[in-house]
């Protein structure tokens, strides 16, 4: 392997360490849809017309893809020799590499694509292990010598073919090269030679493999589900490259059903769940990916190496002291003096008329709700500015606001604008948010911004704190606003989210809400695993209306519900009983959390801001 392909290599072992990356969709979906015919061999595309493959690549690096595949999935000897060609290996791989080096240029990596051999090997067939493994090696020492980043092993069905290709991709390639070694399942999460999940991930998890993953064969669902089981058995970063769905015959035409959206709303239970690569395969195009890679920099934005505009305060001559906490606000105050807060949280109107809202915040302020918690765009959709939302509220109901900030929807320079404007008008209460991906909402064709995500967005609230901008450079005035952030206990990746949360803490946070918590262990564990960065916690306590809403609270929002109540939720035979009943709920929740956090944070479903005052009854005195 020469330097700079050692180089390319290292760097993308840096990149998988420090977040998630999007691969590319299907390479044969989009040369078929452009008019070649499924007998053709794809592969001689590379060398026939490789104008063709290339404006694949290119549609998928302007979708966002980081990783480009090659088009060289059946580059081997025997698979080319079933087309007459089987001289041109060297020819067809190495144009392989090139037309995505060129697609690719400094916006992503290149991977070796290998499929399986296309024939039976022993047992059951007549080539031995051994000359599988030749077969494999002449093929990825091409790929490896014409300077791919990676290697991509793809769509292997039977655990001892992929085992030949592992190993002499690893002999090939010596041992910097990533080596991503994917299989192909049924429906049950079995090999196509019927080897269980358990099985052939720990067999996986012993070869010299560095990322073990899922692509083809079954869409999003079955690939997410197994990929939660083979993490079991195997903690080496994952991969998950699923098909669009299952093909169905159309006027002739093999087609796949799965929607963008669809996919979208599946990687980011994958990138929750842990998966490092995501992409898709059969079926998937780039307007799969783009949504892919929304979600991507939705929740780990930082990746995109802008958030290192904003510095740190470290220049103690520059900087200027912090105003205390207790000097910023009422809740501030409330918080420096260990007082047990309440929030309600109510969404801006979608027009121009507030009076509804308004009036909520006014039935709030009355029966002792310490502020109005803002959501900023929730679920991407198009309200009423929530820092004019809060200083209405400030000014019409006479109740402090909490201002939700996200990153979705401005740069880094708007991001410091509008902090200064929420500063100069009053509102002073932040919760510091990456912000929900522009598909979840009425819009999914409006592009996200995501300059920063929620750290980064924590640096920059603590410098306008020490009187300095994005840049580390003295304003000559300063922002006292009280800087809050999200947090999740019942994150599936505990790990990460603790790691992120003691970044926010390092960023300036002061407190933090969480999500809606059902669980109690799940919110014990949280608050122990925090006591070394320890804030005040406003735990997020959500009134269920209806046995549905539950079950979108597990299924969609990822929110652990405990089956006693969501059989509560369900034995409520009318809506009046259902609400009545989620309100008991969210009122046990209260009782037990009470001597354990610093307050809660209320939601009123669907503006039903009683709920939220009768949950807050069961605090008692505050």
């Amino acid at each position: 392997m020469n330097t700079t392909t050692t180089s390319r290599a290292v760097e993308f072992r840096k990149a998988l360490e420090s977040g998630a990356l999007v691969a590319d969709g299907a390479m044969g979906t989009m040369l078929y849809d452009k008019g070649v015919f499924i007998n053709r061999c794809f592969d001689e595309l590379n060398i026939a017309q490789p104008s063709l493959v290339k404006e694949v690549h290119d549609a998928y690096i302007k979708a966002g893809a980081q990783i480009l595949e090659t088009n060289t999935f059946g580059g081997n000897r025997i698979r080319l020799g079933a087309f007459g060609l089987a001289e041109k290996l060297v020819a067809i791989n190495q144009a392989g590499v090139r037309i995505a080096r060129e697609s690719a240029k400094d916006k992503g990596f290149v991977a070796g694509a290998i499929g399986p051999l296309g024939v039976r090997i022993e047992p059951l067939g007549a080539i031995t292990f051994a000359e599988a493994r030749d077969i494999f090696r002449e093929q990825l020492k091409v790929l490896v010598d014409e300077g791919v980043d990676l290697l991509v092993m793809e769509t292997f069905g039977r655990l001892d073919e992929l085992r030949e290709a592992i190993f002499a991709a690893r002999e090939a390639a010596g041992p910097e090269i990533v080596i991503v070694a994917q299989v192909t399942i049924d429906d049950h999460g079995n090999l196509l030679d019927g080897t269980d999940t358990e099985t052939f991930t720990r067999a996986l998890d012993e070869w010299p493999a560095d990322v073990l993953g899922l692509n083809c064969s079954v869409g999003p669902k079955v690939a997410l589900e197994t990929i939660e089981k083979m993490m079991r058995f195997s903690h080496k970063p994952f991969s998950a490259m699923p098909n669009a769905g299952y093909p169905v015959t159309v006027e002739g035409r093999q087609m796949y059903l799965c929607s963008p959206e669809y996919m979208s709303q599946y990687a980011r239970r994958f990138l929750w769940a842990g998966v490092k690569i995501i992409g898709g395969c059969c079926g998937t195009t780039p307007e799969h990916i783009k949504l892919l890679t929304s979600e991507v920099r939705s929740l780990h934005p930082l990746q995109r190496d802008l958030s290192v505009t904003v510095q740190e305060p470290a220049i103690k001559q520059k900087a200027m002291p912090k105003v205390a906490i207790e000097e910023k606000s009422s809740l501030g105050a409330k918080l420096a003096a260990k007082k047990f807060v309440t929030f309600v949280e109510i969404l801006p109107p979608r027009g121009v008329d507030p009076s509804k809202e308004v009036a909520g915040a006014k039935l709030c302020k009355a029966h002792g709700i310490d502020a109005i918690n803002v959501p900023d765009g929730p679920r991407a959709s198009a309200r009423l500015s929530a820092q004019v939302t809060c200083s209405i509220f400030q000014e019409q109901a006479g109740i402090e606001a909490v201002l939700h900030f996200c990153c979705r929807d401005r740069n880094i320079l708007g991001i410091q604008s509008e902090l200064l404007g929420a500063h100069f008008t009053g509102v002073k209460n932040l919760i510091c948010i990456t912000g929900d991906p522009p598909r979840m909402g009425s819009y999914p064709d409006a592009t996200a911004v995501f300059d920063v995500d929620a750290i980064g967005l924590c640096n920059i609230v603590n410098n306008l704190n020490h009187g300095l901008d994005i840049g580390g450079n003295p304003m000559g005035s300063q922002t006292s606003l009280v800087l809050g952030v999200g947090a999740n206990p019942g994150a599936p990746n505990m790990d990460e989210e603790i790691h992120r949360f003691e970044r926010k803490v390092a960023g300036g946070a002061e407190y933090v809400v969480t999500q809606p918590v059902f669980d109690l262990k799940l919110l014990e564990v949280f608050l122990k695993r925090i006591e070394h960065v320890r804030i005040p916690v406003i735990c997020g306590i959500w009134p269920l209306t209806s046995y549905r809403n539950a079950e979108f609270m597990v299924n969609e929002l990822r929110v652990p519900v405990p089956e006693h109540y969501m059989n509560r939720m369900l034995k409520a035979d009318d809506a009046e009983k259902a609400r009545a009943e989620g309100v008991e709920i969210a009122r046990d929740m209260v009782r037990q959390v009470r001597s354990m956090v610093d307050g809660v944070q209320l939601s009123a479903p669907f503006g039903r801001y009683q709920m939220a005052i009768d949950v807050a009854e069961a605090i008692g005195d505050r």
